[in-house]
This record gives structure tokens, C-alpha cells and sequence, in this order.
């Protein structure tokens, strides 16, 4: 016994903190709770990584307990991603907005250990697509929209999913995030049977084929083809809702349109005219079937229409009618909006050669008529869209192989205008697009804004800490190119941000509190917090990193 004590080792008179042991060792610790963002339970059993900031590579993970307390120990001072997982919630980073979120900082007087992670649960949206008589739908195409939370110039309805109805009909879209979403369905009767004018043999009108020549409209939840009167289905965190919907077969319309005969030179065919549909301003594919008789007339016809809006375009270079369809019609598409060719050449800010080989797109921006994107290649610099561009306005966006190059101006009959929108109108357009291929970042550290009069200068809010979780925004000072030239991000633990490709420029850096939620991108509603923002100016001379000496206040929202 004796011998068994005397093995005993010392016992010190103080044992040495966690903090201390960390900074003497040179390695950290990242820990906290997993709790669900709904109702603040601990989430137990997630999953939880840490990630290298810079290109996201898998540092360390564990899996936390049944309390949802997880540690992360061992890590050297760095800047470091932090994600959590778990069945039933939405795979998330840390205080996650949007596609932004706030890196932990591991370090001296860096305090990482009571974190609380929220994650949200996921919900779930499912129902039931029946026909006339209760019968399921099955292969019914199920379209999911969500509507924008705030009121952002350029913030649309959005196409997040789609699904195909099993063959008992129902469908069911999961893992989602909390919001606001619309449901539109597309379905071709099993039996339908079209047939077109240009048939032999006219059909009576009790023919029984005839009642086969029939249709679904686009249906939109709850039950109707109306699309101003669908009916939202709001979703909280971990939400479940049912939304079954009925389609209803009306007779198919016939819609005919004059097409010229081919032409002899190869290079004037005229395409065939193309009927296009939308739902919340998304291009949808229609059911339409497109046929032609060319040894009887010059006349196309679409069979089995569903009657509601359709765009129509026809010749070369196409014009646009609009049609609101509902009865058939004959269409004469000389009478449409006539469509422009949209070409120009790339060069760049600095005078260096432009990106070789490029993307340049162009996306509708019209508040009235949204329209699918459009894109090109661009070889050593020159571009030409290959359809016609119809009138309306656009935003031009320039990509490489390996990264998104911002569009400083665009000029037009050597009128410059900054940004990257441009108007279409009735006549072709020569455009000179210049690019900047500048990768500078502009970093710093926000702070909580003190009273008048307080000159500290400390990178830091409370106790001198940075503040986590702010909305960054660096504004240009040209306000037309607000939608090319803003850069935004989320300040990390410690309150340090970088801003990635910041085009040469006059710019105003602000900060501001709980901001995820406002309409930041209009810049009249920014004006009142750009006086208390800080003036930056970026050169093609900067360099990759241009760092803010002073911490940047943040402002309260």
C-alpha cells in the first residue's frame, strides 16, 4: 500500500484554465450547443465540422452528445468555417443568411467555446394531383415557386423544384427552407387524341372523338387556372403542409399562324414559329404540338392548347405576339413586336487582355416580362448573341472559366454607361462591354457604433470584441452601377469581413445590425446609413487586399 501511494503523482495546488492551456499550447477550441431554431431544444447526435475558410477542405468533425453540446479541440488559430447536420434539419452554416455566414476565429482572447448553433428543421410540402372524377394524375409534372421575402428591385418568384406525380398522383417536396411558396402542375390527359384542320375527313359534331380533344390547363394551387389567384402555402421551420390539387380537362384550342415558304438561300430559312408559356414569370414548356401541311398551305397550326397566356414568336428575325388565348385564333405575326441582334467585343478596365474564352449572358430584368437568360461564348473578345434579343430591359453578365468577372460600363455608339444594364429597343445593338479582371478584396472590422464623442479605435464592439453576424455592404458611388458594382458579407466571430472582387472605384462602406431581412438593394432605403459609412477608393494600383484602418461602425437597423 505503501508503495501504491508513493506512485501517486503530485497533485498541483491550482489546476491551469482551459484558455490558458490553449494559448500555452498554441491550439484552440471550438465549442457550443446544437439547438433547434424553432423552439431552442438541444439538437443531440449532429453532426458538426469545421472547415478551412479559404477552400472549404474538412478540418476536424464530431458528432455532439444527447445535451447537443459538441467540442472541437486541438485547432490552430485560423479562420474557420463551422457546419452542423442532423435527419429532419436543414444541413446549415453557422448564423447562416442567405449565402452568407459567420466564420469562427480561433486565437487569443478569441471566445469560441459557447456557441450556440441553431438549426432549423426542415419542412415538408406534399399532396395529391386528381383528375375530373377523383381519378389520380400520375406523371403530372409538380412546380415549385418561391416568392422573395422582401421588396428588392430585381427580386423575383423563383423556380426552387419540380417533381413527377407517382401513380397513385401525389408528389412531395422535402427539405425545405422556411418561406413563401407557389405550386403550378402540368399534365396531358391520358386519353386526349388531337386532331388538326388539315385533316381529310371533317368530324362531325357528335363524334366521340371530338370530346377527346381536350386538355389541362396550367393548374395552380388551390385548384385554379387563374395564376393571380394561387394561393400561397407558407411553411415555418419544420413545417408540413398538405396541398392537393384538381385539374379539370376544357376542350384544346387550335392556334394558327401564317408561315412564309422556304426561302432558297440556306441562310434565310425562317425557323418554325415556337409557342412559349410561363408561370410567376418563369418560362414553362408547353403541351402545345406544332404541325404543318406544306403542299396544302403555308398555315402551322398548334393542337391541344390549353386555353391561357402564351408568347408566340415567328420569322427571321422573329417577332413576339402576345396572346391570351381563349377560344382559337388565327395570328398574323408580322403584327408582333419586332425582335433586335445584340453583338459587341469585350475589353477590360486595365487594358489587359479580356478573358478567353467567356460567358457573356444577358438576363431579363423587365418588371413587366421576365424572360429566360440568354447566353454566348465570347472568343478572344467578341460576342454575338445567337437569337434575337427582344426589346425591354437587361442585365449583361460576364463569366470565365473559373470566375465571374464584374461589368464596370457598357457603351453603346460610344456612350458609356457604368454598371451592366442596358436597354433593348427596336434597333441593333454594337456593344463595348468593359470588364475589370481585378481579384482586390477590401477587409476589415466592424464594430458596434459608440456614442458621440467616443474615439476608440479598437477593432471591436462590446469590450472591444468584434461584433459577429453584421451585414457588410460596400455601396458605389455611381448609383447606376448599384446592381454590378455592391459587395456584400457577413462579419465573422471576431467582426472581420472581406469583400471578394471589388471593382476599381468610389465607394462607401457601412455596416449594419439585424439587416438580413430589409431591402438592402434598394439604394434610396441605404442613403440614411451612407453618412456614418467610411469612404473607399479602389484603384487598378491597390493590389489584391485593401485593408480598412479604421473598424467600421455599425449601424443599428
Amino acid at each position: 500500500m505503501l508503495l501504491a501511494v508513493a506512485a501517486l503523482p503530485a497533485l498541483p495546488q491550482s489546476a491551469p484554465t482551459t484558455s490558458t492551456r490553449a494559448a500555452a499550447s498554441g491550439l484552440y477550441r471550438i465549442a457550443g450547443t446544437v439547438v433547434n431554431a424553432v423552439t431552442g431544444e438541444p439538437v443531440g447526435h449532429a453532426a458538426v465540422a469545421v472547415l478551412a475558410e479559404e477552400d472549404s477542405h474538412a478540418v476536424a468533425s464530431v458528432e455532439a452528445g444527447d445535451d447537443g453540446r459538441f467540442s472541437l479541440d486541438g485547432l490552430p488559430a485560423a479562420k474557420y468555417q463551422l457546419t452542423a447536420s442532423h435527419r429532419g434539419f436543414r444541413t446549415a452554416f453557422y448564423d447562416e443568411h442567405d449565402e452568407f455566414n459567420s466564420a469562427i476565429v480561433t486565437g487569443p482572447d478569441q471566445e469560441t467555446a459557447n456557441l450556440v448553433f441553431r438549426l432549423a428543421p426542415a419542412a415538408v410540402l406534399r399532396g395529391v394531383v386528381t383528375a375530373d372524377g377523383g381519378d389520380p394524375v400520375q406523371g403530372a409534372n409538380v412546380l415549385l415557386f418561391l416568392k422573395p421575402r422582401g421588396h428588392n428591385p430585381g427580386d423575383r418568384i423563383a423556380q426552387v423544384n419540380s417533381a413527377t406525380t407517382d401513380d397513385t398522383g401525389a408528389y412531395e417536396f422535402a427539405n425545405l427552407a422556411p418561406g413563401e411558396y407557389l405550386i403550378a402542375v402540368q399534365a396531358v390527359p391520358w386519353y386526349a387524341l388531337h386532331h388538326t384542320a388539315s385533316e381529310i375527313r371533317p368530324r362531325p359534331a357528335n363524334d366521340p372523338a371530338a370530346a377527346l380533344d381536350v386538355a389541362y390547363p396550367v393548374t395552380y394551387f388551390d385548384s385554379t387556372s387563374d395564376e393571380a389567384a394561387a394561393t400561397p402555402v407558407v411553411l415555418p421551420g419544420g413545417g408540413r403542409a398538405q396541398a392537393d390539387i384538381a385539374l379539370h380537362a376544357v376542350p384544346a384550342l387550335h392556334i394558327f399562324v401564317q408561315v412564309p415558304r422556304e426561302r432558297q438561300d440556306i441562310h434565310e430559312l425562317v425557323p418554325p414559329p415556337a409557342l412559349q408559356r410561363s408561370a410567376f414569370g418563369i418560362e414553362i414548356p408547353s403541351e402545345a404540338v406544332l404541325s404543318q401541311n406544306p403542299v396544302a398551305s403555308d398555315v402551322a397550326e398548334f393542337t391541344g392548347v390549353a386555353p391561357g397566356r402564351y408568347e408566340l414568336s415567328q420569322g427571321n428575325p422573329p417577332r413576339i405576339v402576345d396572346l391570351d388565348a381563349a377560344a382559337s385564333l388565327s395570328v398574323d405575326p408580322t403584327l408582333g413586336i419586332p425582335t433586335v441582334s445584340v453583338a459587341g467585343t469585350l475589353q477590360t478596365s486595365s487594358g489587359a487582355p479580356p478573358p478567353d474564352p467567356a460567358t457573356v449572358t444577358l438576363e431579363s430584368v423587365d418588371s413587366a416580362q421576365h424572360r429566360n437568360p440568354v447566353p454566348t461564348a465570347a472568343i478572344r473578345g467578341a460576342f454575338a448573341f445567337p437569337s434575337s434579343i427582344p426589346p425591354g430591359a437587361w442585365q449583361l453578365d460576364v463569366e470565365g472559366a473559373a470566375a465571374t468577372f464584374p461589368v464596370a460600363s457598357i457603351s453603346v455608339a460610344g456612350r458609356a454607361r457604368a454598371g451592366n444594364l442596358l436597354t433593348v429597343r427596336d434597333r441593333p445593338l454594337s456593344l463595348v462591354v468593359t470588364v475589370s479582371l481585378g481579384a482586390t478584396r477590401v477587409q476589415g472590422f466592424a464594430r458596434k457604433a459608440g456614442a458621440p464623442g467616443d474615439s476608440s479605435s479598437s477593432p471591436g464592439g462590446k469590450d472591444g470584441k468584434g461584433l459577429a453576424g453584421a451585414m457588410v455592404i460596400l455601396v458605389p458611388r455611381e448609383a447606376a452601377a448599384f446592381r454590378s458594382l455592391v459587395r456584400r458579407d457577413q462579419s465573422d466571430s471576431d467582426g472581420s469581413f472581406s469583400l471578394r472582387d471589388v471593382v476599381p472605384g468610389q465607394y462607401t462602406l457601412i455596416a449594419i445590425q439585424d439587416a438580413w431581412e430589409m431591402d438592402w438593394a434598394r439604394p434610396e432605403f441605404l442613403a440614411r446609413y451612407l453618412p456614418r459609412g467610411i469612404p473607399v477608393t479602389v484603384t487598378n494600383g491597390s493590389g489584391k487586399t485593401v485593408r480598412i484602418s479604421e473598424p467600421v461602425p455599425v449601424q443599428s437597423h
